[in-house]
């Protein structure tokens, strides 16, 4: 069990760390205009060096960031309640930490997904239109990576909760 959590929490960190930087940086997608580089993230969009504030209130972009802050509030609260979930008290059983840490995690990765799925929908019908040479780039690659890690880390969870309920009805009282 201990070790399904071990491999959850590593899972986790890795997981909110990649949503948080995918988050925060500039480099959701790269394109040429005016035969100069440029690239955009959820923030700010970047052109010949200068970087600007996306200033625009356009409907895709709040999504994407709401989901992507809702995804990256609901990782670190799994990661608090992964941590307790080693101090579990074997007498309090109506409560399991390794499966609300795991529900915790599936709320991420599906925060995350929609944050992409939204991003990735508009980006490909609308900007790849307007921009005839781009490219995703790393920014939205670690969104991608991270929401396999939060998956994980819930699949991690949910077979330590397994684990113990198979152990704890198998006991003979």
């Amino acid at each position: 069990m201990y070790s399904f959590m071990g491999g959850g929490l590593f899972c986790a960190w890795v997981g909110t760390i990649l949503l948080v930087v995918a988050t925060a940086t500039d480099h959701w997608m790269q394109y040429r205009l005016s035969g100069a580089f440029a690239h955009q993230g959820l923030w700010r969009y970047c052109l010949g060096g200068k970087c600007y504030l996306q200033t625009e209130s356009i409907a895709y972009w709040n999504a994407t960031r709401a989901f992507m802050i809702l995804s990256a509030l609901c990782a670190t609260s799994g990661i608090v309640m992964g941590i307790l979930a080693f101090a579990q008290q074997p007498t309090f059983s109506r409560f399991s930490r390794p499966f609300s840490a795991g529900i915790i995690f599936f709320t991420s990765t599906l925060f995350v997904l929609l944050a992409l799925a939204i991003y990735t929908g508009v980006t490909v019908s609308f900007l790849g239109r307007r921009f005839g040479d781009w490219r995703f780039s790393w920014s939205y690659i670690l969104g991608w990576v991270a929401l396999l890690m939060t998956f994980f880390a819930g699949i991690f969870y949910m077979c330590a909760y397994r684990m113990h309920e198979c152990r704890r009805l198998s006991t003979p009282r």
